[in-house]
């Protein structure tokens, strides 16, 4: 647990948490030894016993990874009318889909080496866009520009890029001089004499996922998260034709006609299960959040070894990353270096010399599971994809694998896996996914309209609509039998109590943390300090927990915040922390689990 500041922490506060993380470290690793809160298994090595009653679900199609490829090629099939069945052993959006920067954007510094990617991206931008209005949000970016003699060749660049934009809505970029950038960003360094704008559209990463699942679960596909594919079924040539899972229950087998792995960055481990290759150079990535806006327009930073990142705000705080950098640990146990944290704050600093003053609330991280090529810099490898026939590539039937990509064009590359599959399995359906909704997008609706007619708080109301779309309305519905989910939960964020009730029955939240990956619940400035108790009472009562579950949920919930606090750990943040913990631990009296049998 060594962190930034750490020796300036109480020795009681933070031992019970090493002491608490370190436990399930254990259980994780060693999961025979609990059943723990979130569906830790006993199991034994040896081959296990398969129920016979449960081995009758067939598909045509089961889909490995509930990341945003995952669902968009579930939701594709669905949609074409094929019997899909998706399996994450976690959760949503648990690997890159979920730890990304957010942004739909055109791929404005692949434009020189991989101009495919930039295309692509804005085209797909333009139609995300239109399938899910209310999730999308305009960033306007400043790009600084020190040195006089770069703006004919920047002017230029942008002029091309203009082009592709385009697509994407984007607005034309526009030449700044210094008066100018200090209205727009007052706390700007004094060196920075030019610059040039252009924008790129925001997004909830982990609702696009979400609405992406929803959609195929809609259309007949079966959802089936904390369900682990342990290996792949055989028939006596070779070609796959099933998966063997693990879900809370025990084992099961799944029969299938096709199986298309979207496992992100554990594409090697699972295609080494399969005995197929997909290679790829995993790429770590992390970023800052800062408790509140910083400034109003993002800057693309070119940082002390000359990468490019940017700082930006995005929703109600501002977030600063990201890194890219080999990645050859442990893809279940990412963790933030103080090195990193550095990195990002001295590059941000060049340009915004106060930015150590911000108090940062956390630092969180992913992997790029980057198409592999040798000799290349991490920043310089190509964000475009591949979709992998195995059948013709090691001549085994019955998978394909999709690798690489970006958020942005994920509509995309969905299209052109399901493409393929459609065409080994003989199915003549065309993809119908770019003109079709997502769920909430079919219209649009009003915060203020909605505000008054359930009598909630018009902002709490905005950020539901931004989430939800037009199903807002169904949420707030609930409160008409209860009027208690009125209630403000997360003052943060914010959310009421009728949307994690909602999360719950419609959207397979089962825990604390599943709630924060579908309503932002405890990401906000106070990181959870005021909410997690009564959330966590919300959980018990939807779900039948027990007094002592809804207290496994809530340590849950806290250790998972704490892995992202802990890089951070200095001053405000600190003491926050510290606040956060003394309530649970000690006035909730959660420090009785620590370091139970």
């Amino acid at each position: 647990c060594a962190g930034r500041a750490v020796f300036a922490v109480p020795r009681g506060i933070l031992t019970n948490f090493c002491r608490s993380l370190a436990l399930r470290v254990d259980i994780l690793k060693n999961p025979s030894r609990n059943l723990g809160v979130n569906g830790a298994l006993k199991f034994s090595p040896d081959t296990p016993n398969i129920n016979p009653e449960r081995q009758m679900a067939e598909y045509d199609v089961i889909v490995i990874g509930g990341g945003v490829n995952g669902t968009g090629i579930a939701r594709d099939l669905a949609v074409r009318g094929l019997k899909v069945c998706l399996v994450e052993k976690k959760d949503l959006a648990n690997g890159a889909s979920g730890a990304n920067s957010g942004m739909i954007h055109g791929g404005l510094r692949y434009l020189i080496y991989d101009i495919d990617t930039t295309k692509h991206s804005c085209l797909d931008s333009g139609y995300i866009q239109k399938l899910a209005p209310h999730m999308l949000f305009r960033i306007p970016f400043i790009m600084p520009l020190s040195k006089r003699y770069t703006v004919p060749f920047f002017e230029t660049y942008f002029e091309v890029y203009d082009k592709y934009a385009m697509l994407k809505n984007g607005m034309p970029h526009t030449l700044l001089n210094q008066a100018e950038i200090r209205q727009l960003v007052p706390n700007i360094a004094d060196d920075v004499k030019y610059a040039v704008t252009t924008d790129e559209w925001g997004i909830d990463s982990q609702r696009l996922c979400m609405a992406n699942a929803l959609a195929a679960s809609e259309y007949g596909a079966d959802i089936r998260l904390n369900t682990e594919m342990i290996e792949f079924l055989k028939d006596p040539a070779g070609n796959v034709v099933g998966v063997r899972v693990r879900d809370k229950d025990g084992y099961s087998d799944l029969k299938c006609r096709m199986v298309m792995q979207a496992t992100g960055p554990w594409i090697m481990k699972t295609s080494a299960k399969a005995g197929v290759e997909v290679k790829i150079r995993p790429g770590k990535g992390v970023h800052i959040t800062f408790d509140r806006r910083l400034l109003n327009y993002s800057l693309i930073l070119t940082m002390v070894d000359g990468r490019g990142s940017f700082i930006m705000p995005h929703e109600s705080t501002t977030v600063l990353g990201t890194t890219d950098d080999d990645y050859y640990g442990d893809l279940d146990d990412l963790r933030v270096t103080e090195d990193e944290v550095e990195y990002l704050l001295q590059g941000a600093e060049h340009y915004l010399p106060g930015v150590r003053n911000a108090r940062m609330i956390r630092a969180w991280v992913g992997i790029r599971p980057t198409l592999f090529a040798w000799g290349k810099n991490e920043d310089a490898l190509s964000r475009d994809h591949k979709v992998f026939d195995h059948e013709a590539l090691e001549g085994i039937k019955g998978i394909v694998s999709i690798a690489g990509g970006k958020l942005a064009s994920y509509r995309l590359m969905s299209e052109e896996a399901a493409d393929l599959i459609c065409k080994k399995l003989g199915v003549d359906q065309k993809c119908q996914t770019h003109l079709i909704p997502l769920p909430g997008g079919e219209r649009m609706v009003e915060a203020k309209e909605l505000a008054e007619k359930y009598q909630v708080p018009a902002f709490a109301a905005h950020r539901m609509i931004y989430r939800h779309g037009a199903r807002a309305e169904r949420i707030l519905e609930l409160t008409r039998e209860r009027p208690e989910l009125k209630e403000l939960v997360c003052h943060c964020e914010p959310v009421l109590a009728c949307e994690l009730v909602y999360c719950i029955r419609n959207e397979w939240a089962t825990s604390l943390i599943n709630l924060r990956n579908r309503t932002r619940m405890g990401a906000g400035p106070c990181q959870g300090t005021r909410c997690t108790a009564k959330a966590a009472a919300i959980l018990a009562r939807e779900l039948g927990l027990s007094g002592r579950d809804a207290q496994e949920q809530m340590l849950a919930f806290l250790e998972k915040r704490w892995k992202g606090n802990r890089p951070v750990l200095e001053g405000k943040t600190l003491e926050e922390e510290e606040l956060n913990q003394a309530t649970y631990l000690l006035v909730a009296n959660l420090g009785k689990l620590i370091g139970r049998k």
